[in-house]
């Protein structure tokens, strides 16, 4: 989360680009963009320059071409130097090399319609410097990148407006240790945004299977192992510098909507991971009939999830994130019919129910993760699991805070890992399975309260002639204290 120190450096640096002539919102973003990933794709490949120094290893796999002009920002016209090489800014003289990049990788084949939008040398210059004190001074990680991005869409109220809201990275991280992604393996988000996913799945790779991977899994890691869809281009241009920025130099990202019928691709992915759009419908025509044979509705939020079975392989999995509302809805068929889908045809694993503050200050919304894998065979489903989260590690409210006394996330792997002892639980408490018997009974309701048994302690009173007894003697030492007080005024006043 950025602190709001951070929040006034950028405040600043848009405020500068609109003194100078950028005056469009949006193309204040793209351009801010532009500057933040172009700036931490130069300092990595600095690292890599110095490395090769002091090994005497030449480089590899460098980002920028290899050119004098680039190396050196040589010759006044020169339009290809690197940022670290330009100075003084001058738009005419040198600029971020946004086409010049090396072909073949996701970031470069992202960036062919850019355009660099800085006309005057002293707000480019502000700007650099801006983007400069942030990465260098404010910014930690990586992660830190969307959450700018995100406090940038605020500015224009269109955040959420879509349904399109960033998710934290603690949740996204707990949706890829439930899925446990290995080396290999497909995985894909057909709602990518700035493709935290994707990354969380990379970075869970690395960490937990790196040591034994082979040049074969290396191989694929680096490239089509992860794709990508999002139908805002500038999100597709922030994943591809965002996967690149973590070592996945060929993705396949593209700027698509998942939901139409461009979308060719079934039984592909072992893994999808994915916070699709909570709201908006779509034209009855557009949608693939493969997606209206799993469910009849225009509504995203289901379409999103006919999608991901549509897309896994047979034995696939997938965690994604649904609103509330597809947990329980019955005035609507459509909601009926795919819960019923996932229990009846699929194997729905897993419901953990998040706290309505996840996303503040984007949205309030209450939502849920569901786990589920790809069987296409019935009565798949025998028992579910369901996990009643009610806190994450941060403040509810708007500011979200840290507040690691009060974290669920920790509990809920811990219980993942060992769900065999789960059978053991009781109702009453934060988590228990479900069979598919009283899924069914409940007319595939997924709520959490249609199944949590609520225990009623009885609470004995005293007789009412006591607790009479006890309001007299409360009103006559209040008579006294009141005689008391009047005794004292009175003889003041003498």
């Amino acid at each position: 989360m950025i602190t709001g120190a951070t929040k006034s450096k950028v405040d600043d640096i848009w405020q500068r680009m609109w003194e100078g002539g950028i005056t469009n919102p949006l193309e204040v973003i793209s351009q801010l963009t532009y500057l933040m990933f172009m700036k931490s794709l130069d300092d990595k490949e600095l690292e890599a320059e110095q490395m090769a120094q002091l090994t005497g290893v030449p480089a590899t796999k460098l980002t920028f071409p290899q050119t004098p002009e680039v190396r050196h920002c040589a010759g006044a016209g020169s339009r290809t130097c690197r940022q670290s090489r330009c100075s003084p800014w001058s738009p005419s003289r040198c600029s971020v090399p946004l086409k010049t990049l090396h072909t073949g990788n996701a970031f470069a084949e992202s960036m062919e319609d850019a355009s660099f939008g800085f006309n005057k040398p002293k707000t480019l210059e502000r700007a650099v410097s801006g983007i400069d004190d942030l990465l260098t001074n404010v910014v930690r990680d990586q992660d830190d990148l969307g959450d700018l991005y995100e406090y940038m869409l605020s500015k224009l109220n269109t955040a959420g407006a879509n349904g399109q809201f960033r998710t934290p990275k603690h949740i996204r991280d707990l949706m890829v240790g439930l899925l446990d992604p290995k080396p290999g393996q497909l995985i894909g988000d057909p709602a990518c945004g700035t493709a935290g996913f994707l990354i969380s799945a990379a970075e869970w790779i690395r960490a937990h299977h790196g040591d034994a991977m082979s040049a074969e899994d290396w191989n694929l890691f680096e490239g089509e192992q992860f794709t990508g869809f999002d139908t805002d281009q500038t999100m597709v241009r922030i994943s591809a510098m965002n996967l690149l920025l973590h070592g996945v130099e060929n993705p396949d990202v593209r700027n698509q909507d998942s939901l139409s019928r461009l979308n060719t691709i079934r039984s592909r992915f072992d893994v999808i991971l994915a916070n699709p759009p909570f709201t908006g419908s779509l034209d009855v025509e557009d949608i693939d009939d493969s997606l209206k044979s799993i469910v009849q509705t225009k509504q995203t939020e289901l379409l999103f999830v006919a999608l991901f079975l549509r897309m896994l392989k047979l034995g696939g999995r997938c965690a994604c994130i649904v609103p509330n509302g597809v947990l329980f809805r019955s005035n609507a068929k459509a909601y009926r019919e795919l819960r019923r889908e996932l229990v009846d045809h699929q194997r729905l694993e897993a419901i953990i129910y998040m706290p309505s503050g996840v996303f503040k200050p984007y949205s309030g919304v209450s939502t849920a993760i569901l786990v589920f894998t790809k069987t296409d065979a019935p009565n798949s489903t025998d028992k579910v699991w369901l996990y009643n989260m009610e806190h994450d590690g941060f403040t509810l409210d708007d500011k979200r805070d840290e507040d690691v006394s009060h974290n669920d996330i920790p509990d809920i792997l811990e219980r993942w890992a060992h769900l065999d002892a789960e059978d053991a639980r009781e109702r009453t408490e934060q988590s228990f399975f479900v069979t598919r018997d009283d899924i069914v009974e409940q007319d595939y309701d997924f709520s959490f309260n249609k199944y949590v048994k609520v225990e009623y302690e009885k609470k004995e009173y005293p007789p009412t002639s006591q607790l009479m007894a006890e309001l007299r003697e409360l009103n006559a030492k209040f008579v006294s204290g009141l005689s008391a007080l009047d005794a004292m005024l009175a003889k003041d006043g003498e």
